[in-house]
């Protein structure tokens, strides 16, 4: 029989662009010890863990091997699950499902990146087919722009509408004290910042981190006796849906708008601008934060620069997008889906402290990858049905 699942307890580093006083082990522990204390548990409580990172990045296979001394999985059941960008949201659903299906009551799921000690551009670019896609793509940047690019030529939307989802997620960046950019910028900071790959700033896109991210999952039967108010999980969805760069429609995230339709029909979701509190979107660049939400139904198509621009999305605002600082701000790739879930659960939970939204009943968490992947969790105060 199937079981209700709720996250109990999370973790994370004070991320950073460089931790060279740590290795990889040294950089999980870190974030499993916070996430164990955070339910007040012990590692012998854990009954299983899932584990994932880019490991195409760094060049070290095997994580849910070699990390085990950082992830206390000595003799305990271990999975390493790897989807690229999609990485630390996956983990998180491959848990959610490990305690559902009933095999455990207790998952630790963990992400992790050292992306100082890695190519990022080069692996993106090797992991790619090498005779269609390779030798026109130049790593993340130049698609992400070409993205942008299509949007703006069938919306009308300008690079300063981009900007202006910047300077929003860095403004909330500065209310959490684990992001690893902790500063404003201004429109015209945004726009005078390095072009990239137009219409991409250096300001509108994320930076490279080391940092790692723990959640535990637990069961209805022990979730509620672990935590007085745990983050139920109501909905997941998974959308890989390219192979090729070229199969992709650049402008919109077929992924994001046919994954968010089944969870909100899972959820029973009608109207997500008005019964979602808060999101935390996997965003790596500043028109992600444009397209996305409308593929996601909050806004139609074409409307999302206006009700950004609103401050509709603001810390205040109707729905707030990224009270963490996002993406944008933090970026160790193999665990920054897990950083959205667990920034979700504590805003269900009531822990997410100078970054807290009031009265949070339902939060929606994101990762995002490779050939415009999506996965999704939907997260709820109350147990589900």
């Amino acid at each position: 029989m199937a079981k209700r699942v709720a996250i109990v307890g999370t973790g994370q580093t004070f991320h950073k662009s460089h931790r060279p006083d740590v290795n990889g082990q040294e950089l999980i522990n870190e974030a499993v010890v916070r996430a164990l204390n955070d339910a007040n548990l012990k590692m012998k409580d854990i009954d299983a863990i899932v584990i994932g990172n880019m490991d195409h990045f760094e060049g070290i296979n095997y994580v849910d091997c070699w990390s085990v001394d950082g992830s206390g999985g000595t003799m305990k059941p271990i999975i390493k699950l790897t989807t690229g960008g999609t990485t630390g949201c996956t983990v998180a659903i491959g848990g959610y499902h490990l305690v559902g299906s009933g095999m455990f009551d207790r998952v630790l799921v963990i992400g992790w990146e050292k992306n100082s000690e890695s190519d990022t551009t080069g692996a993106i670019t090797t992991a790619f087919d090498p005779i269609w896609d390779r030798l026109v793509f130049a790593g993340a940047i130049s698609g992400l722009a070409a993205e942008a690019q299509a949007y703006m030529a069938r919306y009308g939307a300008t690079d300063r509408d981009g900007a202006r989802v910047s300077v929003r997620d860095r403004k909330h960046a500065m209310n959490n004290p684990h992001a690893q950019l902790r500063k404003e910028v201004t429109l015209e900071e945004v726009l005078a910042s390095p072009m990239l790959a137009d219409p991409i700033h250096l300001l509108d896109v994320c930076p490279r981190t080391d940092g790692a991210c723990a959640v535990i999952m637990a069961s209805e039967d022990v979730a509620e006796k672990i935590c007085p108010k745990p983050d139920w999980i109501w909905a997941t969805a998974v959308r890989h849906s390219y192979s090729y760069l070229g199969d992709a429609d650049y402008g919109r995230l077929t992924s994001m708008r046919e994954g968010s339709q089944e969870m909100f029909k899972k959820a029973g979701i009608k109207e997500p601008r008005k019964e979602l509190d808060v999101i935390e979107l996997y965003q790596p660049y500043s028109f992600g934060g444009l397209i996305w939400i409308e593929d996601m139904g909050i806004v139609g198509p074409g409307e999302a620069p206006q009700y950004i621009w609103d401050g509709n999305t603001d810390m205040g605002g109707e729905l707030p997008i990224n009270p963490s600082g996002g993406v944008i701000s933090c970026n160790p790739i193999g665990a920054t889906g897990l950083i959205r879930c667990a920034e979700a659960a504590m805003q269900v939970m009531g822990k997410a402290e100078g970054r807290q939204v009031p009265d949070v009943n339902f939060a929606f968490s994101s990762g995002f990858g490779g050939c415009w992947w999506t996965d999704m969790i939907l997260h709820g105060k109350k147990k589900p049905k």
